[in-house]
């Protein structure tokens, strides 16, 4: 086998072992060969957001694929040079768009002209960062680090209707290591519950329960009516603002949850990381160690190593020559440094 394809085992995670993997491929030029693609999801394989996302990262270099399809579990990705650009996608359902301009940006930083990339879809999605959480917390810390993105939320799109748009504009970057051991002293918190084609109450009772478990003050909490157009769709975002970083937590409106229990999700996370002292959530602790690998090293500290820390760790290490090494502080602090090898 040749030195430049890299052989990864789906398994080990879910989607985003695989976008991890396009992305490196790509800034790598290394040949990806995957296979038992989400295997341990409930519908394994190619899901329409993750066939975009191949789709995409293969017409932003260039790449030679096989086993691109719904349903594969197993795929080559042959990576040719990245080229900005104008790029439009549509997914077609309500699949995230977020997690396919995640997919592409790492690229798009390194490519040799500025980009603009147009996404539709789903931009609220249950078990993917919503375009409120790019946009809060993930891309200031994005461009702290040296990354030029604006990013515009066009339209909003929720499950199952999707129709949500976002555009973004990526100009040619080199990131900078950036270490987060604190998030510093919380300098304002203010939650908002967006809602489309839905009685109003549902985000009365969401802000309201907000009110209630985390003593936000009444001037603090915002209902956004959406045109029943977008719906039926529903989210509460709670956001921290702090001294070093922001942090963004949310729960998304499903058939079967009471709009109380909806807010109970986003609380029940944001208190965790409160309690915790860390600086960062686990959400943002996955999409930040990526760039920090690009960077070529940066550190934080998170409350617990998951599943997805993990297996983004061992896909990382598998394409860069970086080692990334966590260890415990506390029972609630654990500390993830990234650095190159040689």
């Amino acid at each position: 086998m040749k030195q430049d394809v890299i052989e990864l085992d789906g398994a080990i995670g879910g989607g985003q072992v695989l976008r991890s993997a396009l992305s490196l491929s790509m800034l790598s030029g290394k040949t990806l060969r995957i296979h038992n693609i989400r295997a341990r999801r409930s519908r394994p394989g190619l899901l329409r957001q993750h066939l975009t996302a191949v789709q995409a990262a293969a017409q932003v270099c260039g790449a030679k694929t096989s086993g691109v399809e719904l349903g594969s579990q197993a795929l080559t990705f042959e990576p040719g040079p990245i080229r900005g650009g104008d790029y439009r996608f549509a997914i077609g359902t309500a699949g995230s768009c977020t997690l396919v301009l995640q997919t592409l940006l790492p690229a798009l930083l390194r490519a040799p002209q500025p980009s603009r990339v147009s996404i539709s879809g789903g931009t609220h999605n249950p078990l993917a960062p919503p375009v409120d959480f790019l946009q809060q917390a993930w891309l200031p810390l994005l461009r702290r680090m040296g990354g030029q993105v604006e990013l515009q939320l066009l339209r909003h799109g929720f499950v199952p209707a999707g129709g949500g748009e976002l555009e973004a504009f990526v100009q040619p970057s080199v990131l900078q290591p950036l270490h987060l051991e604190e998030r510093g002293a919380l300098q304002g918190s203010r939650a908002w519950a967006m809602s489309a084609g839905l009685p109003e109450h549902v985000a009365e009772r969401e802000l309201r329960r907000v009110h209630n478990r985390l003593e936000l003050l009444r001037e603090h909490l915002t209902p956004v009516q959406l045109d029943e157009q977008y719906g039926p769709g529903n989210v509460l975002l709670l956001e921290f603002a702090c001294e070093h970083l922001t942090e963004l937590f949310c729960g998304f409106g499903q058939n079967s949850l009471r709009a109380e229990k909806v807010a109970d999700l986003a609380i029940d996370q944001a208190r965790d990381w409160l309690d915790s002292g860390a600086a960062v959530a686990e959400h943002l602790a996955d999409q930040l160690l990526l760039p920090m690998a690009l960077a070529g090293g940066g550190s934080f500290t998170t409350p617990c190593m998951t599943e997805h820390l993990e297996s983004n760790i061992r896909v990382i290490e598998a394409f860069l020559p970086v080692r990334i090494e966590a260890r415990s502080l506390s029972e609630q602090v654990l500390r993830v440094e990234c650095h190159t090898l040689g």
